[in-house]
């Protein structure tokens, strides 16, 4: 009974140590063995494999991971503040030294390549104007600098596939710093479209003053040469008359100087009754020097 019992209780052991002797790798994963804390030979790729039952096995994914990063800052060419969110796509490159980096933790190495990454960024972002940046996936990024960050990234056992700018927009401040700019714009724009209005305002009632002008003026100047026209035609029609009867003339003539002299209410005329201004009131057939006459 007791032999029995010890060896089941080998069978056991062997089976435990036999169990911690042998490990399997995924198709998708990679492996380190550690002992003790340190690194025992390479990395294992996909498959079973052997090792000691004091080594630890650790399994890494090594299929492409994307770490997103949101309400990054940048400042921009023309003094934009952005608030930025980015992606990282990266993969395993070098499973010893991502484990002696990282501890092999995933969330270390996303940690410490933001930070690898974020500053070369922030730099490309600060050459480009807000425009720009959200034109390019990269922010402004160059191959240069993205190649510079790649070998960097290998500094963590890992290799940078991609980066690309998910969402670009102005924080809470700089948009409503732009707002203002642009209701200040339109204002100012108002403001001068009023502006030209009244210029041009004032321009076509000038325009319409002066072509008024030039119309009552040459209207006068018509006028003025139909009335002298009209009064060379009366003082030839007169002259005839007259000379044809100078004492109609003189009759009318002394009908005129009546209305002018007389004729309005107040006047006070001092004049001799005996004189030849009121003969024709004594008698219509009345001639100059006292001597009536008649045809």
């Amino acid at each position: 009974m007791g032999a029995r019992l010890t060896g089941l209780m080998v069978a056991i052991v062997v089976a435990v140590l036999a169990a911690r002797s042998v490990f399997a790798v995924d198709q998708a994963d990679s492996a380190l063995r550690t002992r003790f804390g340190q690194v025992i030979g390479g990395e294992y790729g996909p498959g079973l494999h052997l090792k000691s039952p004091l080594d630890q096995v650790h399994r890494f994914d090594r299929r492409t991971v994307t770490s997103v990063y949101a309400g990054e800052t940048f400042l921009t060419s023309d003094q934009q503040e952005l608030s930025v969110d980015f992606y990282l796509k990266w993969r395993l490159a070098d499973v010893r030294e991502y484990y002696q980096r990282t501890a092999g933790d995933e969330d270390v190495a996303a940690q410490r390549l933001a930070d690898l990454v974020r500053g070369r960024l922030k730099s490309a972002v600060a050459h480009e104007s807000l425009a720009m940046v959200a034109q390019r996936a990269r922010g402004g990024l160059s191959s240069a600098d993205f190649d510079a960050m790649r070998a960097s990234a290998h500094t963590l056992g890992v290799e940078l596939v991609d980066l690309q700018l998910q969402r670009v927009d102005l924080t809470d401040e700089s948009a409503s710093t732009v707002y203002q700019r642009m209701e200040q714009g339109f204002n100012t724009q108002a403001l001068q479209q009023g502006a030209s209005g009244t210029i041009d305002a004032d321009k076509i009632r000038a325009d319409a003053d002066l072509e008024s002008a030039d119309t009552l003026a040459d209207a006068t100047r018509q006028a003025a040469h139909i009335r002298a026209d009209a009064d060379a035609r009366a003082a030839a029609i007169y002259a005839k008359s007259y000379g044809q009867n100078p004492e109609f003339a003189a009759f009318t003539q002394s009908l005129k100087a009546y209305e002018s002299s007389i004729g309005r209410k107040g006047d006070i005329l001092v004049i001799t009754p005996a004189g030849d201004f009121f003969k024709y009131l004594r008698s219509p057939d009345a001639h100059p020097n006292g001597r009536a006459g008649g045809h």
